[in-house]
């Protein structure tokens, strides 16, 4: 890429080196997705091996990627994110949210979805895939906790703006809550709120399931969850997942409108059915 000498000391420059491109972009949202293995690359994106390892080549010297052995014959890698790569993950949720609102959309901002969208058709597209491997994020109680609880029958994720946006229903999955425990299904509510913001609404509330903190967009990126702005912060929109223990996602509910009480029915009546 020919650049203007002013560009040397430009980050915006700098970062369009390795982002300005639309395949390097696009190898970065599979990656964040779990598909870290060269030829799940290869299905999902449609790229010839020749500019796939050329695109893959480039990333692992930026920085962005770093490659991890995990067969020695033949030999064969996985590309995972970096540190610097990680810290790329808001601008593809960023770079998501614009496109879903300026270009899928008609330019207004709205916390709910259309029936007929592209966030209602991506959210629903989830049934059948896959969550990351070893995927943990920070919750209100200073542990890492994994995504999707281990040793439960089932987890229900659910995500919501914020707490001011979400006291209801952390009320009903509160009240609730005694139905999932008897059945063995996990409960995990997910905000991109920080961790100390979480742990004064679950004390003020009881809340008795963790509270995950998706403040570094990993869950986000790695679902493409749909997303709105306000006050100047991206705000998870609200939407139910049913997930099995081999982290495969069962059930989508979304969008999830103002009958939150049937989306808590809901969400225990396809847990316990999973």
């Amino acid at each position: 890429m020919r650049m203007h000498n002013a560009d040397e000391h430009c980050g915006i420059a700098q970062a369009a080196v390795i982002t300005g491109d639309w395949w390097n972009v696009l190898v970065l949202r599979e990656i964040a997705r779990g598909h870290v293995r060269f030829d799940a690359l290869a299905a999902e994106l449609g790229l010839s091996r020749k500019v796939l390892t050329e695109r893959l080549g480039r990333l692992v010297a930026s920085g962005v990627l770093r490659r991890s052995l995990y067969q020695r014959r033949p030999v064969r890698y996985e590309y995972l994110l970096t540190d610097s790569g990680l810290a790329l993950l808001p601008l593809l949720v960023a770079m998501q949210e614009w496109g879903d609102r300026w270009v899928l959309g008609d330019g207004t901002t709205t916390a709910t979805a259309a029936r007929d969208g592209a966030e209602h058709a991506r959210v629903h597209a989830l049934t059948g895939t896959r969550l990351p491997t070893a995927l943990e994020l920070p919750a209100a109680d200073g542990v890492d906790h994994p995504v999707v609880a281990p040793a439960a029958t089932a987890t229900v994720l659910f995500t919501y703006p914020g707490a001011t946006g979400g006291t209801w229903e952390h009320r009903l999955f509160r009240d609730a809550w005694p139905q999932f425990r008897r059945a063995g299904v996990a409960v995990h509510g997910i905000s991109g709120q920080l961790p100390y913001e979480q742990k004064a609404f679950a004390d003020a509330e009881a809340i008795p399931y963790p509270l995950l903190s998706d403040t570094g967009h990993r869950l986000t990126a790695a679902l493409r969850l749909p997303t709105f702005r306000a006050a100047g912060r991206l705000h998870l929109k609200r939407l139910v997942l049913v997930i099995d223990p081999e982290r495969t996602v069962r059930h989508t509910l979304f969008p999830v409108d103002d009958n939150l009480p049937r989306a808590v029915e809901d969400a225990l009546r396809l847990a316990t059915t999973t």
